[in-house]
């Protein structure tokens, strides 16, 4: 590994050799290991595509490497490695990034960046009138499309549960377009035993009522006036086949169900959250 030229303001640095520990992050960390690398306050997570990385440096989130494909050092690049600051840039042809990180670099560039500090449940949702809540949904693909919803369609805040998917996961970050970044988020509780009762009562004590999206005989259209007039609303949605433990169902102060057509009896988690937001938005 050599510098190169470039600008002052990044450390441009020509990969020549695949096994290094400072590109470690970019190639040999699983998810967990990059979470909670050092402490957990200290953890890394990877942000791809100019877009997505030029999000997370308007939202302040901390640049510490970029992995780029040399093309891009005068292109798209550019103005990513201008913003980042003095930081390591380290580049080379598509073929060696590709067997560097063991697929291909999408668009051309990687950055590692510092996992924000959370807020508090308390401090997050001062001033929220719509929240979603994802109870133990796993897939990153999932939970990254839940962000964007949640972002577009005027939802003030996102709570996940200790058992989902981290939203800092590379797919979901990629998936949600950056929107991870642009929307208010925390985790609700820190172990499996604080929620779904604990979790619940503590929205409860904030003034939300919660509604739990679940197929049931039982439950309220999400048109029903009632559930649209609340004031402050959590919008709960469950894991993927299983959908919500029954204790949070029972825990819930609405049941709520999307009418179906054509003998569908549900959608994709995604596509739900996209219905409930929608509809159960704030009027002015």
């Amino acid at each position: 590994m050599q510098a190169a030229e470039g600008s002052a303001m990044a450390k441009l640095i020509e990969i020549t050799s695949l096994d290094l520990p400072e590109l470690e992050v970019f190639t040999r960390l699983t998810e967990a290991q990059l979470r909670n690398r050092l402490e957990p306050e200290k953890g890394i997570f990877i942000a791809e595509s100019p877009k997505v990385i030029a999000r997370a440096l308007e939202a302040g989130y901390q640049p510490l490497s970029l992995l780029m494909e040399r093309k891009h050092l005068e292109g798209q690049g550019r103005e990513i490695m201008e913003r980042c600051g003095d930081i390591p840039v380290y580049t080379g042809d598509n073929d060696l990034l590709a067997a560097l990180t063991g697929y291909q670099v999408n668009r051309g560039i990687l950055c590692a960046m510092r996992r924000p500090v959370l807020p508090t449940v308390e401090e997050l949702c001062a001033g929220a009138r719509r929240v979603a809540v994802l109870e133990g949904i796993v897939d990153s693909t999932n939970v990254g499309a839940i962000f964007r919803s949640a972002a577009a369609l005027h939802m003030d805040a996102v709570l996940v549960t200790p058992t989902c998917c981290d939203p800092l996961y590379r797919r979901a970050v990629r998936v949600s377009m950056g929107t991870v970044f642009q929307i208010p988020w925390t985790r609700i509780g820190d172990s499996p035993a604080d929620w779904p009762e604990k979790g619940l009562s503590r929205l409860n004590a904030l003034g939300f009522k919660t509604a739990a999206m679940a197929l049931s005989d039982n439950s309220v259209s999400i048109d029903d006036p009632a559930l649209m007039a609340e004031d402050k609303l959590a919008i709960v949605l469950g894991t993927e086949g299983d959908g919500l433990s029954h204790t949070t169902i029972a825990h819930c102060d609405y049941t709520v169900r999307i009418p179906m057509s054509h003998g569908v009896d549900s959608l994709n988690v995604a596509a739900a959250s996209a219905v409930a937001f929608w509809q159960l938005r704030t009027r002015k």
